[in-house]
């Protein structure tokens, strides 16, 4: 009897001990979102919202882990080995070249809704308050004396989404290639400096006091007003700017590798729902819900908005002609004597 009841509290306790390490790795359960530069506080009030969600849903506790910067030297670290379930980013192209290493699903734009795009945004323009030099169109961004912060087209979507802005404007009135690059040169020539990531520009604008003007993200206007105070800076919409889509994707090598392929997609998927879409709306993110749209149409200014695919064909089109080694950007930078 001796001898069974030993074995019996033997296994009682292996039982026990199996399951606080059951409760324990279910505590433990873990998501990284590698995410763009200027989406952190977008991300601060979603993850809460989330976490709480997947419990109800699967009764599972969640922690999520974030890593910002700018958004392509986030796709190169998840590239080289930094182990995201989840990337969050600002351009496709960024996504592309995750598929291109085998990070992602060749097809991750169709595995979403709206080419995998939860939320857009566009490009404006931040300026002093009262807006001393009179900017108002990207033109103005080319005139002598006007000191312009932009994101580097090499590190950044936000610097990307910047140029494809002025060259699509360029283009919208009637200028060549050719004129569009002298255009571009003229702008990039009022550059004081280049910085990797959106918030890094933000602060170089802000808190170093450079440049007259900041192109940069609708949604980093709020930031702006709840991290400097209202009233720093004013918007200036131009006539016309670029459609900037924020794709999501699942990094299936990491998921498939951690077991979190599901708590993954659910984590993206989150971002469509009502909850998730009313969080993007207010950090100025543009919904892609209709119904949440139509609740907040005073919300956010009409703007004549041209696509990435409009104006150069696609992303992979965009990227190579223009932001690769060797390509537009590198020799409009050159030509103006600043590499």
């Amino acid at each position: 009897m001796k001898t069974i009841s030993t074995t019996i509290r033997r296994t009682l306790a292996i039982v026990a001990l199996t399951g606080v390490a059951m409760s324990a790795a279910q505590a433990e359960t873990t998501l990284l979102n590698a995410s763009y530069d200027v989406a952190r506080e977008f991300y601060k009030d979603y993850n809460p919202a989330f976490v709480r969600y997947w419990k109800q849903k699967s009764g599972q506790d969640v922690l999520i882990n974030q890593s910002h910067d700018g958004s392509s030297k986030q796709a190169r670290s998840v590239a080289d080995g930094l182990e995201a379930d989840v990337v969050t980013m600002n351009s496709a192209n960024d996504i592309d070249f995750l598929a291109s290493r085998s990070a992602v699903s060749p097809d991750w734009s169709k595995r979403f809704p709206n080419n995998a795009s939860p939320t857009y945004s566009t490009m404006l323009f931040l300026v002093r308050k009262g807006n001393p030099k009179g900017i108002k169109d990207w033109n103005d961004l080319a005139r002598p004396g006007v000191q312009v912060v932009i994101v580097n087209p090499k590190t950044g979507g936000n610097g990307r989404y910047s140029y494809m802005g002025a060259w699509g404007y360029a283009k919208k009135k009637g200028m060549s290639d050719a004129q569009a690059s002298a255009f571009l040169g003229s702008v990039f020539r009022n550059v004081p400096v280049l910085d990797t990531g959106g918030r890094g520009a933000t602060t170089t604008f802000l808190q170093r006091g450079i440049g007259d003007v900041l192109v940069t993200f609708e949604s980093e206007v709020v930031q702006v007003d709840r991290e400097f105070g209202a009233g720093k800076v004013d918007a200036v919409y131009p006539s016309i700017s670029v459609l900037c889509e924020n794709p999501v994707a699942v990094i299936d090598r990491v998921t498939q590798k951690k077991g979190t392929t599901a708590l993954a997609n659910a984590y993206l998927d989150y971002l469509y729902s009502d909850e998730g879409q009313e969080i993007a709306v207010r950090h100025y993110l543009r919904p892609r819900s209709q119904k949440v749209a139509a609740a907040h149409s005073l919300t956010f200014k009409p703007i004549e908005l041209f696509t990435v695919d409009e104006m150069f064909g696609s992303w992979k089109e965009a990227q190579a002609r223009h932001f690769d080694d060797g390509g537009e950007f590198d020799r409009i930078y050159a030509a103006i004597g600043k590499r």
